[in-house]
C-alpha cells in the first residue's frame, strides 16, 4: 500500500507540472479569451486515459501500483476530466445511457455550482 501511495504521489507531482506547462503554453499561443489551456488538457487527458487504460489493462501486464501511478497520479492531477470521461464512456458501453447522461448533467451542473459557491465564499473572506 505504501509503495502505491508513493507512486501515486510522484505521478501526481509530474501530472500537475505537465498540466501547468501544457496549459500555459496553449494560453501563450491562443490567448486567454477562452479557456483553451484547460480545454486542451481536459481533452488530451481524456484521450490519454482512454489509450493508457486499454494498454495497461488489456494489452500489457502492468502491476496495479503502476497503473494507479499513471491513471490516478499522473492523469488524475493532469486532469480529473479524463476520469469522468472514461467512467461515462464505460456507462455508455454498458448500455447505461440514462446513468451516463445523469453523470454528465450532474457533473457539469454540480461542479459549476460548487465553483460558483467557492468563488462566492472566497470573495467573502
Amino acid at each position: 500500500m505504501l509503495k502505491t501511495l508513493v507512486l501515486i504521489s510522484l505521478g501526481g507531482a509530474f501530472g500537475a507540472v505537465m498540466r501547468y506547462l501544457a496549459s500555459t503554453s496553449v494560453y501563450a499561443i491562443m490567448g486567454r479569451g477562452f479557456p483553451y489551456g484547460t480545454l486542451f488538457v481536459n481533452v488530451l487527458g481524456s484521450l490519454l486515459i482512454g489509450i493508457l487504460a486499454i494498454v495497461m489493462l488489456e494489452r500489457m501486464s502492468i502491476g496495479p501500483e503502476w497503473r494507479a501511478a499513471v491513471l490516478v497520479g499522473v492523469l488524475g492531477s493532469f486532469t480529473t476530466f479524463s476520469t469522468f470521461s472514461l467512467e461515462t464512456l464505460y456507462l455508455i458501453e454498458q448500455g447505461e445511457m440514462m446513468r451516463a447522461m445523469t453523470n454528465i448533467a450532474l457533473s457539469v451542473l454540480l461542479c459549476l455550482a460548487a465553483v460558483w459557491l467557492g468563488v462566492f465564499l472566497g470573495r467573502q473572506l
